[in-house]
């Protein structure tokens, strides 16, 4: 939902409400329903709206008692919010925003912990006082840029240089982390600054005075404590403590009387059929994207089960020899869930054409091929749906990577840590050190399956798979939602022993368990075969002439010599090949201003 952007400092004046208004106006395909700028004595303020609740009362900037807001993403709990603060008579709009103002009167900064949902926002206090907040998971993004004038921001990078803030200059250690393992863990332009998730800042006078961060799966998250969770004892089996390796806060979670296994998969069953229902809370059509895999078909059956109608959902396959399509094992749950199901295809002239596309949507980079079918989907799904819900964080809460069973081994049976394995060593040192940033937040005692889930949610999650699906879908005017990426999905989850996230060959076992029974069409035990994009099959053929081409282009020249990029388009490193072209496009594009049209000919020629 929407774009926003914004110039804090003393006076902005004349000047600075022209530059936010360049800002807002280069990022509108996140808001194509209009666009609201407001000018106050320090600030310049600008929304570009995709009307999703509210549609006629909704429009931002929101005021109250001197407070103001904006923002970009949906507060699930508005209702609550407004039920248990008795704020229906004080609210003039239905939006889901409108209620953080009166809470922020009552509470002050303490409210954002009150806040469920995905949102990047400023906020403006009646006290004078104004933040800048992310929401704990980074669902959605939030860009700063210090300036002689005071501080900007905005949901994309783009926005800074349309303004003539900055000129795009390339970080190239972050280069090499792109390159390394396909996102990067900081931002990729110099002087541009990624809010982290869960930050929260207080500006003043134009310049960030203070602020702390909210952890996505801290233990005292304010709504449900882990310590609450109530986790049964298999029938027959004593009170014992937590299995090896289960660590000391998985320990906690084993201690009181157990019932069921029955009466976990309940909880369960509870817990995410709420995160459904909120996150389904629209005033627009919404729907699905359907993989073959166990989390998007969790989310399918649970729509399913809370919509009278027949729920839209849409699948992309490949068509390209030997690729791996996941079309039938998706037609089969949406038969058996009476879903409105809808195929979209995926080739070779789709992939020459969505290329450059991608790389212009995605302004701050992932080299994550995924990005590709995602933005298919968008495009298929945007004349018929406003609101998409999908399965990212699935994975990362129940424990379903290979590479989280893999750090469970011993080494001599093959065990190593998980963490990504880029070629330059300074990239991998990086990673570590934001993996271990983030750590010193974890509570004590975490298993190495937690620790391992925790530095995922802190790199892999926000600035891969959460950048790729808000850019993908924001290109389209969509909004995508991650009903997994809860707090309260999450304080249930991510407390779990070990033994109910990888049990032998299976991770996410507890979610299996489940859906075995909520969608047995689904197949959760059967061995799938992954998700793969046949990128090497299409760019196999033009090799040999791309190869010399991206070796010219400057930014690829500044990260890999001439000889590399030849080698890997050879075939000696050909698993470079994908990251390589994209890089190369989208620096024509971000770098070097040229059309997303341009840069493919520069880098392919004529196709």
């Amino acid at each position: 939902m929407c774009g926003i952007a914004g110039m804090l400092s003393p006076a902005p004046g004349e000047a600075g409400e022209a530059r936010t208004a360049q800002m807002i106006g280069a990022i509108t395909h996140r808001g194509p329903d209009g666009v609201r700028l407001e000018t106050t004595a320090h600030a310049a303020l600008a929304h570009a709206r995709l009307s999703i609740i509210d549609l006629e009362g909704g429009w931002q900037p929101l005021h109250s008692g001197g407070a103001t807001v904006i923002g970009n993403g949906e507060i699930y709990n508005y209702l609550e919010l407004t039920r248990d603060f008795q704020l229906a008579g004080a609210l003039a709009t239905g939006s889901d925003f409108e209620p953080l103002l009166h809470l922020y009167a009552q509470e002050g900064p303490a409210a954002f912990d009150r806040l469920r949902g995905m949102y990047a926002l400023c906020l403006i206090g009646g006290d004078g006082r104004t933040w800048l907040a992310r929401d704990p998971f980074g669902i959605k993004p939030l860009y700063l840029l210090e300036h002689e004038a005071g501080l900007a921001f905005a949901s994309e990078p783009r926005a800074f240089f349309a303004a003539g803030l900055l000129t795009p200059e390339l970080d190239e250690e972050a280069g090499e982390e792109l390159l390394g393992f396909s996102y990067t863990v900081g931002g990729v332009f110099k002087g541009v600054r990624r809010l982290a998730p869960g930050e929260v800042l207080e500006v003043r006078n134009g310049e960030v005075v203070g602020g702390w961060r909210r952890r996505a799966l801290a233990p005292n998250a304010p709504s449900v404590s882990p310590s609450a969770i109530h986790l049964p004892r298999f029938a027959g089996e004593e009170r014992v403590a937590a299995p090896p390796r289960a660590g000391k806060l998985s320990a906690k979670l084993t201690e009181g009387a157990f019932s069921s296994e029955a009466d976990l998969l309940a909880r369960l069953d509870t817990v995410l059929e709420d995160s459904v229902r909120v996150h389904q809370r629209s005033d627009v059509p919404y729907g699905l994207f359907l993989s073959g895999g166990i989390d998007s078909a969790a989310i399918a059956a649970l729509m399913a089960r809370l919509n009278a109608r027949p729920v839209t959902a849409f699948t992309c396959g490949f068509d390209a020899p030997g690729a791996k399509d996941e079309r039938g094992q998706a037609e089969r749950v949406a038969r058996a869930l009476n879903l409105d199901w809808r195929e979209t295809r995926f080739d070779e002239a789709d992939f020459w054409r969505i290329l450059p596309q991608v790389a212009w949507a995605l302004d701050d980079p992932t080299a994550d091929y995924a990005t590709l079918p995602t933005y298919k989907l968008a495009e298929a799904a945007k004349d018929t749906l406003t609101v998409v819900l999908t399965g990212e964080g699935g994975d990362e809460l129940f424990g379903g990577y290979g590479r989280y069973r893999r750090a469970l081994r011993p080494a001599w049976l093959g065990g190593r840590p998980a963490e990504p394995r880029p070629e330059s060593p300074g990239a991998l040192a990086r990673w570590r050190a934001e993996a271990s940033a983030q750590k010193g937040g974890a509570p004590k005692g975490l298993s190495r399956l937690q620790q391992a889930q925790w530095a995922d949610v802190a790199t892999w999650l926000p600035n891969d798979l959460l950048l790729k699906l808000d850019r993908c879908l924001m290109a389209h005017g969509l909004e995508g939602r991650t009903p997994f990426l809860d707090r309260e999905v999450a304080a249930f989850a991510y407390p779990l022993p070990d033994r109910f996230k990888v049990r032998g060959r299976h991770g996410k076992w507890l979610l299996r368990k489940w859906l075995e029974r909520a969608c047995p069409a689904a197949e959760p035990w059967a061995k799938k075969q992954g998700f793969t994009v046949p990128v090497e099959t299409w760019i196999a053929p033009r090799a040999a002439e791309i190869a010399p081409r991206i070796a010219r282009i400057d930014a690829v020249r500044r990260l890999r010599e001439p000889e590399a990029v030849q080698r890997a388009f050879a075939g000696e490193a050909a698993g470079q090949r994908w990251p390589l072209l994209f890089f190369a496009v989208w620096s024509l594009i971000h770098l070097e201003g040229a059309s997303p049209d341009e840069a493919l000919r520069r880098v392919v020629g004529p196709l």
